[in-house]
């Protein structure tokens, strides 16, 4: 006998090991199927959007594809803007829109980006769709989970995710399409010439699809997503959310459809469980407002259905707002409240904004000029005997026709235009979408102004649409 069995044997203890798990395995969410008002809003939504991502790479503007951020060439085409790195403003007021309507849609009525539009409810929910057209409803895929290894289950197994895969690869082309011409793209993809960046990013963009809305689902809203986390700073009492009218609801249990609430002295819950089971994040909404709960409103569905089932008036589980449940306002009570100081200072400053950006895209000029010196050479004299100076002129045409600039400087007297590029008429031709580097030389006669640095000013006018760009610049006479 060894000291260590022997040992165990004088203390009473056993050589068996404990294994403490520190985190809880999750649970296979099954969404169970619903049907009514908000489920209908949110399929017209998956529609919309889906439209709108699958559909829009195809369609022409011109000679080109309308919307195509074409980051090779370094252009953006949004229909019949053409847009240059220059104009990264536009982008960023784009983006500082998007995040006030966010807090604004959010202070209103709560996550209704996650639970209508949000990429991971919306393409969750279309292979939950495909999930059910292949194993069936919620029981049948439990079943079939539960169930050992068969040729049935391997075979409804293989169609689910083979259909999962196409539509998910199809979900990369399109994004990818969005940065690459999708006609081209699709040749390439039909002629086996894809590109590294290609192949690489349709296989990525799919591969996530495929993962996050095929297994990950509400693992990502859970855990994944910030939103989720800091959505509850954008709340208050008056932010329409979904909730469970506990004072009406409790106490819960069974009863008979012929016994009215007040015969069986309990709420108008009838403990069915059927709101657990319609989430997609598998949460209890009885229990109050989650960090889980994404806004889709199924729960409110499944319970109306109940409702009208055993007799009872609708609106157990509803849109409503935290104040209006506490002090049992009527609808219109809990609807004058929305429009509060808050709410209004989001709309007013995102107005603003909007106004701003449409007012400034309105004024925007066709083509743009950036100005830069020749650093090699800071001022020489020429072989007519006349002092100059030699800079680059960049034209950039925004415009989806040739176009013809006049290229004009000022700011000293007898100031002359030389260029091996420019005609007679100091113009020079500009392609469609296209930029130019333009070199210039500007001249005077030696020892006209005095030395030093001097002002001066490009003027560069379109002979077609007769817009005319200024850029300053600095003429050099050397002591």
């Amino acid at each position: 006998m060894s000291k260590e069995q022997s040992s165990n044997e004088n203390t009473g203890t056993s050589n068996e090991t404990t294994v403490i798990n520190l985190y809880a395995a999750a649970e296979k969410i099954y969404p169970r199927s619903t049907f009514g008002f908000f489920t209908k809003w949110r399929w017209v939504m998956i529609w919309l959007t889906q439209l709108f991502f699958y559909g829009v790479p195809w369609i022409e503007w011109g000679n080109r594809q309308a919307l195509l951020f074409d980051l090779e060439a370094r252009r953006f085409y949004i229909f019949n803007l053409v847009l240059y790195p220059q104009d990264l403003i536009y982008l960023t007021a784009i983006l500082i829109i998007s995040a006030l309507s966010l807090f604004l849609f959010t202070a209103v009525a709560g996550r209704l980006w996650c639970g209508y539009t949000c990429p991971q409810t919306v393409y969750t929910e279309i292979f939950l769709w495909i999930e059910t057209k292949i194993e069936g409803d919620r029981a049948a895929r439990m079943k079939l989970d539960g169930a050992g290894m068969s040729s049935k289950k391997l075979l409804k197994k293989s169609a689910k995710h083979f259909v999962w895969i196409t539509f998910a690869l199809w979900t990369g082309f399109t994004f990818v399409g969005y940065f690459s011409p999708i006609r081209e793209l699709g040749t390439a993809v039909v002629n086996l010439g894809l590109g590294p960046w290609e192949a690489f990013w349709i296989l990525f963009y799919g591969f996530a699809t495929y993962g996050n809305a095929g297994f990950m689902r509400e693992q990502v809203c859970k855990y994944m997503c910030p939103y989720a986390r800091f959505q509850s700073a954008m709340f208050d009492g008056d932010t329409l959310i979904v909730t469970y009218d506990e004072k009406r609801g409790e106490p819960r249990g069974k009863v008979s459809q012929k016994a009215g609430l007040d015969t069986a002295q309990q709420g108008a819950c009838v403990d069915c469980s059927l709101c657990v089971q319609v989430c997609p994040t598998g949460i209890d909404i009885r229990k109050g407002l989650q960090y889980e709960c994404i806004g889709c409103g199924a729960c409110a569905d499944i319970c109306d259905t109940v409702m009208d089932k055993v007799g009872y008036d609708r609106g157990l589980v509803k849109y409503t707002t935290q104040n209006a449940v506490d002090n049992g306002w009527s609808r219109t009570q809990m609807l004058k409240r929305i429009m509060r100081p808050r709410v209004l200072i989001y709309t007013s400053v995102l107005l603003l904004l909007v106004i701003t950006l449409l007012t400034s895209l309105w004024l925007r000029t066709s083509f743009k000029v950036d100005v830069v010196r020749d650093r090699g050479v800071m001022a020489r004299l020429a072989d007519n005997g006349k002092l100059e100076n030699v800079y680059r002129l960049q034209i950039m045409n925004a415009n989806e026709s040739v176009q013809h600039y006049k290229i004009e400087a000022e700011g000293i007297d007898d100031l002359s235009i030389a260029s091996d590029v420019l005609n007679e008429n100091k113009t020079v031709t500009v392609n469609s979408a296209e930029s130019r580097w333009v070199p210039v030389r500007l001249q005077i006669a030696d020892g006209a102004i005095k030395p030093g640095s001097h002002a001066i000013e490009f003027k560069v006018k379109s002979q077609e649409t007769q817009e005319e760009v200024e850029e300053k610049s600095i003429f050099l006479v050397p002591r």
